[in-house]
């Protein structure tokens, strides 16, 4: 039997609302890098995972970027995922 498929709404803290589906996957946390470049210019980055663990896990890879591409620096935020 097929999952149903839900949607899903990662609200961040400066107010951005990401909606993710419709998804039968078995998601629960959403991450996301502002990679702060020179020049005043960012970019953004972003996933989803299906534990805390994992997705806190990208922070150690994104330090190892930010000196591989040279990041002035870096903001890593991860939140609950909700459903509706």
């Amino acid at each position: 039997m097929a999952r149903k498929k839900r949607y899903l709404t990662a609200t961040m803290a400066d107010g951005y609302v990401k909606t993710i589906g419709p998804t039968a996957a078995p998601l629960t946390h959403y991450w996301r890098i502002i990679a702060h470049l020179h020049g005043g210019k960012y970019e953004v980055f972003w996933g989803h995972a299906t534990s805390a663990k994992e997705a806190t896990s990208k922070e150690a890879l994104t330090e190892q970027a930010a000196g591989r591409h040279g990041w002035k620096s870096f903001d890593f935020e991860v939140v609950e995922l909700t459903e509706h």
